[in-house]
């Protein structure tokens, strides 16, 4: 088998790598067959075996342009449908994007081709350490894209047990470890005798942790409270085409909506609305008369208000995506994770006006400071997360170690009835799985939710209706050991293992 791979055309390695890179998609949601990603991933471990450095790279990027390309597609709606590009241009533009993550997902293969493709343990302990300093760049180079990681596959698996220990990234460790396996046996065909105790031992390891992750799931790392926090969430449903051409009559028409979904919503602990459900034609201070109305209202019947509403610091002239707690409820949050040309034009001197995409009315926010402490609710503290800004272990895990509960506030509109709203969520619940809270995830266009301090969902709204949304929650004060570390263990294990694999060759070219 190994010559097989070995001797492969380039254009028929290409090929393979592109579909192999394209199948992951269906392991996320909504498609959730999570033994595909390990079929795709054992066929690309095979492919970069052995293989010179150009031939790793090249096959390393039609891998990630067919990931990026199937997994993130949905970036057409926004472009075509919101941004005005014609049909053709807004493909052409969401594959500039593919192949412009594909570059980014290519980087740490250099360190593979250049030093382990030809390794004794390439597959079993380089490629899953590249692959995890891969998905740790991505977090935060050029702020960072943190889309389609492995371990979302792995929501309702045993896996899931590690995402408390190490997060969504230790469960793509493990993953890619078992693909480099599998791939290893293949390639080793008959061979694989000659090494039995090495295969033997890296079967046994690879079960274990699938074992060990069974038994991880059991465990309830912060336990939560007893009182019960009862929420009660308006999603609006603002069509997105509206919400880009608020006028006077639609701004009044949006207000009286949010006043009167909110009516029986009162006596609620907490009533939450999603992002920028205050129309962006007002900003706080214009809004301050409803504000203030909605202030009583909540304030008269005990209970605490959180809505989306676009800040403006008048003293700095600067705007701001953020979170107001009104009623019972206190503190401002603004956005400290935006999106490229949704939120802020990248290369704006270039790029404004070329097309109505990179002109769109929301464009225009400002990056939050890093250094706020989240909203408060009857005591309770509250960790907000705008949107983007869920799909950030990290961010969300050192953000959670001061507050006992994770609040998402989303528009989702942007992307219609694509996959991508499934994909969100699925990403907001290994966030709470992560960080042991719950989660009260609100959105513009459904579905709203409520996750428990598991990742799972307890309820949920419908998808593109107005209604109302109501649960319970649960405070909970104790860190989960990825709250105390966040990812940094994991990139120096990773870090380390590539040395120690290195270290030998290293030795030997040192002069006597």
């Amino acid at each position: 088998m190994a010559d097989t791979f070995r001797n492969l055309s380039n254009r028929l390695a290409l090929l393979l790598a592109l579909i192999s890179g394209a199948l992951i998609t269906l392991s996320f949601a909504p498609f959730d067959f999570w033994p595909i990603s390990l079929l795709s991933l054992t066929v690309f471990a095979l492919l970069l075996k052995e293989q010179t450095m150009k031939q790793v790279l090249w096959r390393s990027f039609a891998f990630g342009l067919g990931l990026y390309g199937a997994g993130i597609h949905w970036i057409y709606v926004s472009i075509h449908n919101f941004g005005g590009a014609a049909p053709l241009f807004a493909a052409f533009l969401v594959f500039v994007f593919a192949c412009f993550m594909a570059l980014v997902f290519v980087l740490p293969f250099y360190l593979y081709g250049r030093w382990f493709s030809f390794h004794r343990y390439a597959l079993l302990i380089a490629l899953p350490a590249c692959w995890l300093l891969g998905e740790w760049s991505r977090t935060w180079l050029l702020t960072g894209f943190p889309w389609l990681f492995l371990g979302y596959s792995h929501l309702d698996t045993w896996l899931a047990g590690w995402a408390p220990i190490g997060g969504v990234m230790s469960i793509g460790l493990i993953l890619i470890a078992n693909a480099g396996l599998i791939a290893e046996l293949v390639w080793q065909g008959q061979s694989a005798r000659a090494q039995k105790p090495l295969m033997i031992s890296a079967i046994a390891l690879n079960l274990a942790f699938w074992v060990a992750g069974a038994v991880l799931n059991t465990i309830t790392w912060a336990e939560p409270e007893a009182t019960p926090i009862r929420i009660g969430m308006v999603q609006p449903n603002v069509d997105q085409g509206t919400k880009l051409t608020f006028n006077e009559a639609t701004t009044i028409a949006a207000l009286d909506q949010l006043r009167e979904l909110s009516t029986d919503l009162w006596d609620n602990d907490w009533v939450v609305w999603p992002e920028a459900a205050i129309p962006t034609t007002l900003t706080f201070h214009e809004a301050l008369p409803f504000l203030e109305e909605m202030n009583s209202k909540a304030s008269a019947a005990n209970a605490a208000l959180f809505t989306g509403v676009i800040y403006e610091d008048r003293d700095k002239h600067k705007f701001y995506n953020s979170v107001v707690g009104l009623g019972e409820g206190y503190g401002f949050y603004h956005k400290r994770r935006l999106v490229p040309f949704g939120e802020y034009v990248p290369l704006e001197d270039q790029l404004r006006g070329l097309i109505e995409f990179f002109n769109l009315p929301t464009s225009f926010i400002h990056i939050g400071p890093q250094d706020q402490h989240g909203l408060i609710a009857k005591g309770v503290r509250i960790t907000p997360a705008i949107c983007y800004e869920i799909v950030y272990p990290d961010l969300v895990a050192q953000a959670a170690k001061e507050t006992q509960v994770l609040l998402s506030v989303n528009n989702l509109g942007w992307f219609l009835n694509s996959i991508q709203a499934k994909q969100f969520m699925q990403m907001a619940q290994m966030r709470a799985l992560e960080t042991g809270r719950y989660l009260v995830y609100s959105t513009n266009n459904g579905p709203s939710a409520i996750i428990d301090n598991k990742g799972k969902i307890i309820s949920q709204s419908d998808s593109f209706r107005a209604q109302t949304f109501t649960g319970v929650i649960h405070a909970v004060k104790a860190w989960t050991p990825f709250m105390v570390s966040s990812s940094g263990p994991l990139v120096i294990i990773a870090a380390l293992l590539l040395l120690a694999l290195q270290a030998p060759a290293l030795y030997r070219k040192q002069p006597d």
